[in-house]
């Protein structure tokens, strides 16, 4: 392995300063394009979609759990999948294993789930083994292929008015890379971080930066 230059710590910090200007670039670059997803047009949902969750037969409805917005990142956890029954698929699995405490979501309306074609045994026995707490669905007909995610991973985001749901935004690929962190779920979401800082469309709910955080269990239920 070829090191690079072995240099002083103020040489190393001038260096860093250089990185950090393009750093900066990136960020503001990031910002810029979550605003723009925020104001992305909205596909009307009008098909039924049914799943099974842990409580019995669900509607994509009933997976906002009541909130306004939904995120839904399709695992491949099933039979004909390298590592079942085991396991969900590696890449899958690594995905889950970066997910934050979803109660930071919740506190800004916004669900996150998974959803996979196996049955909710097989779902409940590989998240206890794994140790995964996010809501975990078993699809049973075609959301898979009307949502782009049928031979790939990918994380769709939805919006409820009412009982109208909306699709807002979807990314897969190495952009399933960035996900599992409260602010990357947010910023592909159509309300963003809610928080005055940010680039919004007029009438989006923001509050000042800091205000809503908390420790994970001590939000109030929402």
């Amino acid at each position: 392995m070829k090191t690079p230059p072995i240099v002083t710590a103020e040489e190393w910090e001038a260096a860093r300063q250089q990185l950090l200007v393009k750093e900066k670039e990136v960020t503001r670059a990031r910002d810029r394009l979550a605003a723009e997803r925020r104001r992305m047009p909205w596909l009307a949902v009008e098909k039924e979609y049914g799943f099974e969750g842990p409580d019995g037969k669900a509607s994509l409805l009933d997976l906002f759990a009541g909130r306004r917005q939904l995120i839904v990142y399709r695992a491949f956890l099933e039979p004909g999948v390298h590592g079942w029954p085991d396991h969900a698929c590696i890449g899958c699995s690594l995905v889950a294993d970066q997910v934050a405490d979803v109660a930071h979501l919740n506190a800004r309306d916004t669900t996150l789930v998974f959803a996979s074609r196996a049955p909710q045994p097989d779902i409940a026995r590989v998240k206890a083994r794994m140790g995964w707490t996010m809501p975990w669905y078993t699809m049973t007909d075609g959301f898979d292929a009307d949502f782009g995610v049928d031979e790939w991973h990918g994380t769709n985001a939805f919006f409820r008015e009412g009982d109208r749901v909306f699709r807002t935004y979807f990314i897969n690929n190495r952009g399933d890379e960035a996900m599992g962190g409260t602010w990357s779920y947010l910023d592909l979401t159509a309300l963003g971080r809610q928080e005055q800082w940010e680039d919004s469309p007029e009438g989006h709910p923001q509050s000042k930066p800091y205000e809503w955080w908390n420790w994970h269990d001590e939000y109030p239920a929402r």
